[in-house]
């Protein structure tokens, strides 16, 4: 039993045990929440045909992918929120509640009746589950790590943690691995139809048994020890946030370490998977399996760096990931590129695409909402193909007034002119635009789908930067324990964690894609991470002080 855990004492193999114990059974845990926050995304096309049917299927897309982001943004709310409870109550009874409302929400989207039998209630339901989603992991994470971190022997509290780190990968496997069970045991039409619920139904089971384990868990003890000689904080979000010398540290935290790893974390984990089907045109399953490979592969390192930040210090490794990532991410995507659609690469480098065109008469290409048909500017029409495919191309900007045109290698094309042609007569003129374009890009040799992938050499680089991903993530749980005083531990770390993970982390995906279509270049969005992660190493390296050796106790 975990009561038994003597942080002075006891013998070795008991306290080995139990510290094993908590690591387990707070690991667990977390990977089940992970497991119920990613089912959303896995299943997001059917989502939006269950519950926003009401609008076309484009924009339906979109709000569902926006209910998804809904989770991310509230999770820095959900961080103060528990965060607080946590540092007034206690960490365990703290994340049993936020397991709680994890799981029944999720199995409350298994549930939900879709559009077509409840009308418009039926996606304002699925945005409060998912709110409700983001906030119980804003305030689940927090608490794992410092529960873990508080039972761990000092010289071994980067290894420890780790196993937390490794816990949004796990998650994510177990999502995958149970939504393609479920897939190939009732077969696609069913799963259409009503088996997609399946994966939300069973977290009350998985719901169930994590509780259960977590319930045989004692106390953290440095929180124990506190309470007894009456030092809890009474206001810990005064404390935290509200004094400048705490507030001075949330803020290195956050800008020096959570947001530069957060960006890492994402890039390697989501933007490269975003990059390697929409930009490289690998088609989704395999896609998948290569992820799934390199995220196998580089999972074990998670534990790993944990382990050597107890010797060399968190913040060397941290910086170092963050440095490799801003100076290595724009040659690895170009190596992406020729490892993945070889033939892609050749097109771009013998035949360039260059759009010449008054930079005035050009819209923003990104069109959230599905609306913008881009077909009232000469601009337009020659853009919003080339974006809608995928197709890199460079800008070269022109007098006022005149009509775009489309280089590829030596080829030009020039787009129609909508204040000349009008109705049934402008869309012919488009759609046979739009043909030119398809014929002389196939003629400069681009391809329609990846052809000749070098798969090994593909998985290599999606390890590598799974790899940086484990530099950054494996110290950060126990970097962030330890740059906070016990009383007002678990609310000072969660805020930073989850605003650089839940806003600089989660809105990457539609931030960079958002980047590539304002520009055309495939490769610009990396600016995004590689900014931020730059910021990070700057701050990190002046402010952020180096923890391995501090006492956590007190």
């Amino acid at each position: 039993m975990a009561s038994t855990y003597q942080p002075a004492g006891g013998s070795h193999q008991k306290a080995t045990q139990n510290e094993m114990m908590v690591i387990g059974a707070s690991s667990l845990g977390t990977v089940f929440e992970w497991y119920d926050f990613y089912l959303y995304g896995l299943l997001a096309t059917y989502i939006s045909k269950q519950f926003f049917s009401g609008v076309n299927e484009t924009t339906a897309f979109i709000f569902a992918l926006g209910a998804f982001a809904a989770g991310f943004a509230v999770r820095p709310f959900g961080a103060i929120v528990f965060g607080r409870i946590g540092d007034l109550v206690g960490r365990k009874n703290t994340f049993l509640v936020t397991m709680g409302i994890m799981g029944l929400s999720t199995f409350g989207v298994g549930l939900l009746p879709s559009y077509a039998t409840i009308g418009v209630a039926a996606p304002m339901i699925l945005v409060l589950l998912r709110i409700l989603q983001g906030l119980a992991l804003g305030g689940e994470y927090g608490g794992a790590a410092t529960y873990v971190a508080e039972h761990a022997p000092h010289h071994r509290r980067g290894l420890y943690t780790s196993f937390i780190q490794t816990t949004a990968t796990l998650g994510l496997f177990a999502a995958l691995l149970v939504v393609i069970g479920i897939r190939t045991l009732v077969g696609e039409t069913a799963f259409g139809s009503f088996g997609w619920r399946i994966p939300f139904l069973v977290s009350i089971v998985l719901l169930g048994v994590s509780m259960w384990i977590r319930l045989q868990l004692a106390e953290s003890p440095a929180f124990l020890k506190m309470k007894e000689e009456g030092k809890t904080s009474k206001a810990p979000l005064t404390e935290a946030f509200g004094r400048w010398g705490n507030l001075k540290v949330v803020l290195i935290a956050l800008f020096g370490a959570a947001m530069g790893q957060a960006v890492v974390w994402y890039t390697g984990q989501f933007y490269a998977l975003f990059f390697l089907e929409k930009m490289l045109k690998v088609d989704g399953a395999t896609t998948n399996v290569l992820m799934a490979v390199a995220l196998a592969l580089g999972t074990p390192f998670f534990v790993f760096f944990g382990w050597l930040s107890d010797r060399i210090g968190r913040k060397p490794i941290i910086m170092t990931g963050c440095a490799i990532a801003c100076l290595t991410y724009f040659p690895l995507f170009g190596a992406l590129t020729d490892a993945a659609n070889p033939a892609l690469a050749r097109a771009q480098a013998a035949a360039p695409v260059t759009v010449v065109s008054n930079k005035d008469d050009c819209s923003f290409q990104f069109d959230p909402v599905g609306r913008n048909k881009f077909d009232s500017r000469s601009c337009d029409i020659a853009k919003s193909y080339l974006a809608k495919n995928g197709i890199s191309y460079a800008n070269v900007d022109a007098p006022a007034g005149t009509i775009a045109q489309v280089s590829i290698g030596r080829q030009v094309l020039v787009a129609p002119d909508p204040a000349r042609v009008t109705g049934e007569a402008r869309k012919a003129a488009i759609a046979a635009y739009q043909d030119q374009l398809k014929g002389a890009l196939t003629a400069a040799g681009y391809p329609g789908k990846a052809e000749g992938m070098n798969t090994v050499k593909v998985v290599a680089i999606l390890w590598f930067m799974v790899l940086l991903v484990t530099m950054v993530y494996g110290p950060i749980a126990a970097l962030l324990v330890e740059l906070f005083p016990t009383r007002i531990r678990y609310t000072s770390m969660s805020l930073p964690y989850h605003i650089g993970n839940g806003w600089f982390g989660g809105f990457l995906p539609t931030t960079a894609f958002a980047m590539v279509a304002a520009t055309g270049d495939i490769y610009y969005g990396l600016w995004y991470p590689v900014v931020l992660a730059a910021i990070t190493l700057v701050l990190g390296l002046l402010f952020l002080p180096e923890t391995f050796r501090r006492n956590i106790d007190g």
